[in-house]
């Protein structure tokens, strides 16, 4: 068994390497569960860097997660142009009533001022924080929404789809637009602090749009924003399906790809050996009702079948863990992926070549 433990910056650029580290490196993306370490509610918890921060910190030391995950909220890139953000007690803060309520209303809009737009500068701060407390001593993620999953949140599936079939200059329009937020944000928290850029792309899925379209769509976007983007990219797909275009997905620069649960995570491991890192793909929804024991269970299934050889990190699908997930459930995949983890996993007997 490896001797030397690694910190987590080290396991997990060593995975990225597609080399064995000392661990599977464990991403447990936790966002909401800060208010609950805090005592506040989901609303007070957001209103200040400090409570991110503070959440983050507690949550890595408790879980020992090999991350520090700086992401509020999906709808704070909506809100940054002028959107309305609703909150809940219980969930993650959703959009409002959509900022782009006519085709026309594309033309009208202005690209935010990242420096001086509130909503925004409290992410940069807590990233500024969380540099300073962690050094170079684990990953700090930042987020962004790609350009073409964006406008679902200004101005909602519906009209988005009529867009593009509709009114496809006016589109090209609101990608124009949207690529340049989406590079200037990234770049902003990159050099705030965070040491890679999450770029959460549900739409390019294959779940959602057709391989062609997305070759036409999302894959040319990606390949025009990520090359912009100065420092290291993940695409997620937030429980999207995304394997019949894992080999287009890999020409895009990116360096990880955060898969389906609804896929085979051997499959994805062989497709996208040599070319990306695996991160998922535990199932968030079903977390909810797993035993500590079904925890472990599912961390072993998905350990057997894309741990071996490096290029993996454990995690959840969808890019947060819903708030529901009782604490024994993250403690037991905790437990899990730092027993059954470590290198080399002499307890999987078939690997099958990966």
């Amino acid at each position: 068994m490896n001797a030397v433990q690694m910190t987590s910056m080290q396991r997990t650029l060593t995975t990225l390497g597609h080399r064995e580290p000392d661990r599977v490196p464990f991403f447990l993306l936790v966002t909401l569960h800060g208010a609950k370490e805090l005592g506040l509610s989901i609303n007070r918890y957001f209103s200040k860097p400090g409570h991110v921060v503070e959440g983050q910190l507690r949550l890595r030391a408790k879980y020992r997660s090999d991350c520090i995950y700086n992401f509020y909220y999906a709808p704070l890139e909506v809100e940054a142009w002028g959107g309305e953000v609703i909150y809940s007690d219980d969930g993650p803060p959703n959009s409002g009533e959509p900022l782009i309520k006519k085709f026309q209303d594309i033309k009208r809009l202005k690209l935010p001022d990242i420096g001086n737009t509130p909503c925004l500068e409290k992410v940069l701060a807590s990233a500024r924080m969380l540099k300073e407390k962690t050094k170079d001593e684990v990953p700090i993620i930042g987020v962004v929404m790609s350009p073409f999953s964006l406008p679902v949140m200004q101005m909602g599936f519906d009209r988005y789809f009529d867009l593009m079939v509709e009114a496809p200059d006016l589109f090209w329009d609101l990608m124009q637009i949207n690529e340049a937020f989406c590079v200037n944000w990234a770049n902003a928290q990159l050099k705030a602090g965070a040491t890679a850029i999450c770029y959460f792309d549900p739409l390019s899925s294959t779940t959602i749009t057709p391989k062609d379209l997305y070759l036409k769509t999302g894959f040319e976007i990606a390949k025009r924003t990520l090359a912009r983007i100065k420092g290291p990219t993940a695409t997620h797909m937030a429980s999207g399906r995304c394997l019949p275009v894992v080999s287009d997905i890999a020409k895009t620069g990116t360096a990880i790809i955060g898969v389906s649960s609804q896929e085979n995570i051997r499959e994805m491991k062989i497709a996208c050996k040599g070319k990306l890192t695996v991160l998922g793909n535990l199932n968030g929804i079903e977390m909810c009702r797993w035993t500590p024991a079904e925890a472990e269970a599912q961390v072993k299934h998905i350990l057997s079948g894309a741990g071996a050889g490096g290029g993996f990190i454990l995690s959840d699908n969808h890019g947060e863990i819903p708030f529901q997930v009782p604490d024994e459930v993250l403690m037991a995949l905790s437990e899990a992926v730092h027993t059954w983890g470590r290198y080399p996993l002499d307890w999987v007997t078939d690997e099958r070549g990966i």
